[in-house]
């Protein structure tokens, strides 16, 4: 049986603390252990839990990275980074630029959204992708997730991880991970993060609804963006970027604005409202669902 996304990352992080590496977060041993992504394994085993200090807590993974062990740090929500990114940015990313000192630390943030309220919701990627010295990542399925693994061992940077918990039960049996092509396409979809699934949801229905063809080009590294890869299946006249993160000043419309530059073809965004997220299921503010996508691309095609 194909091993899903939880599955992956409990058993990588397992065979990494049994060799020696150490585990650092905020109630990672809580029931669930964040989704089941986290082995049931003791401190002695290098499993460390954090105070509940979100903004000095970094300091000790960080600490660990520079003394030559490559940590794993787990941050529960993303909307807590606001809390934690001062030092991952200013120490983690910037160590190796300014002092020639290497700060290898894998950073595990989830996205989350849904009555979770104003500051553990949503995905927050694009506020470490603002600064230097952290390539960003945004995997959604087994074999992704282990590339962006492979590429944090081969390398010493620090290494962001854009998780969200919709991918957790994901495998790579399903067709999530697919790039979708017709030579008489309407218009390209480049989904980030969750958005995939609902794009996958929008673009049957569009094909059903009203026979608009999607090509489909699912986007996993998201800083350095590789724009080869973007723009080499994009023939068609109009494309659209699709983030689980906010749309103003975000990862959307950094990439729009590279594919745009490169292929002269118009590219638009979709992400998250500008707007403050509630605990009510009415006054929630997430990835853009199927029925968004759908309207977002019947108006580009018929515009």
């Amino acid at each position: 049986m194909a091993k899903t996304v939880a599955e992956t990352i409990r058993d990588t992080t397992r065979s990494h603390l049994e060799k020696g590496g150490k585990l650092f977060g905020q109630c990672v041993t809580a029931v669930g252990w964040v989704g089941g992504t986290i082995p049931e394994m003791t401190e002695e085993e290098g499993i460390v839990e954090l105070a509940l200090s979100d903004s000095s807590n970094p300091g000790m993974p960080i600490g660990c990275a520079l003394a030559g062990n490559r940590p794993i740090y787990v941050v529960r929500y993303q909307g807590f980074l606001w809390y934690n990114a001062v030092s991952l940015i200013n120490y983690a990313g910037k160590s190796k630029e300014m002092w020639d000192v290497p700060c290898p630390v894998f950073i595990r943030a989830i996205g989350m959204e849904g009555s979770i309220g104003p500051v553990a919701t949503s995905s927050e990627h694009s506020m470490i992708m603002r600064k230097s010295g952290i390539p960003v990542f945004a995997p959604m399925t087994p074999k992704e997730w282990l590339k962006v693994w492979n590429y944090y061992l081969e390398h010493d940077d620090p290494v962001f991880c854009s998780e969200h918990r919709k991918s957790f039960q994901l495998t790579d049996e399903g067709d999530l991970s697919y790039i979708k092509f017709y030579k008489d396409a309407d218009i390209t979809l480049f989904p980030i993060s969750a958005a995939r699934l609902s794009t996958k949801e929008a673009v049957e229905a569009l094909y059903n609804d009203k026979k608009i063809k999607c090509n489909v080009y699912p986007i996993v590294q998201l800083k350095p963006f590789d724009i080869g890869y973007a723009s080499r299946g994009l023939i068609t006249q109009k494309a659209l970027v699709i983030d689980s993160d906010n749309e103003i000043c975000g990862a959307s419309k950094s990439i729009a604005h590279d594919i745009m530059l490169h292929t002269r073809i118009p590219t638009h965004t979709l992400g998250l409202e500008d707007r403050t997220a509630g605990f009510a299921k009415h006054l929630d503010n997430g990835t853009p669902d199927a029925k968004k996508i759908y309207d977002k691309v019947v108006s580009l095609v018929n515009y």
